[in-house]
């Protein structure tokens, strides 16, 4: 089916794909959001009956038979696998909403792209572009006119100046931050507590202040 003949209906029911410790904080996400009547895990974890007190319904292989009355979202840490589950779902015309904690501050004219989470004590300031499946971590800001990638993981208490671009599939380290107009190139890693000053254009990992690559 072609993505234009999907039909992305609300639905009252959501579906959260992870029972560990992300999907725990997406779950209080969505049930603070209020939006939906009842929230479940899938976890191909076993040993996980629920979480949060919130049934496990199954695998991740049986979300294919929930799609149609359920809202999905991916709960999945890591980069890779979060952007491999959710685009095979986007392939299956599956309802990925966007979660967004009644906390966060969120400007005007702001996009998301499908999948994403904004956490408790986020500020996004206007004219900001968040691309599908990226996680905005606990007290993280993203100043003005930021583009996000898609798949990007913003971890806690890191600071995005103006006019960022950060490339698909980046993970920003918890407390780090960059200086305004700065480019950093897609799947890197910027290391916890590292300082940004200049653009970053080939792929790798960076801590350190300034950041530089190890």
């Amino acid at each position: 089916m072609k993505k234009s003949e999907c039909m992305n209906n609300c639905k009252d029911k959501l579906l959260i794909i992870g029972a560990s410790g992300h999907g725990k904080v997406v779950a209080d996400i969505a049930i603070k959001m209020n939006k939906w009547k009842n929230v479940f895990f899938v976890d191909d974890n076993e040993n996980i009956k629920s979480s949060m007190g919130i049934e496990v319904i199954g695998k991740l292989s049986d979300v294919y038979k929930y799609i149609d009355n359920f809202d999905v979202f991916v709960a999945i840490g890591n980069n890779v696998i979060r952007e491999k589950i959710q685009e095979q779902l986007l392939n299956t015309c599956a309802s990925i909403p966007v979660l967004i904690h009644p906390n966060a501050v969120i400007g005007e004219q702001i996009e998301f792209g499908s999948g994403s989470v904004v956490m408790a004590g986020a500020v996004i300031n206007c004219c900001s572009k968040i691309g599908k499946g990226c996680i905005i971590n606990t007290g993280v800001t993203i100043d003005h006119d930021n583009i996000l990638e898609d798949y990007v993981h913003i971890s806690p208490g890191a600071h995005l100046a103006g006019t960022v671009v950060v490339g698909k599939g980046t993970w920003i380290g918890m407390g780090s931050s960059i200086i305004n107009n700065i480019n950093i190139n897609s799947n890197c890693i910027i290391g916890a507590g590292s300082l940004v000053l200049k653009n970053i254009i080939e792929l790798g990992t960076y801590v350190g202040i300034p950041a530089r690559k190890v």
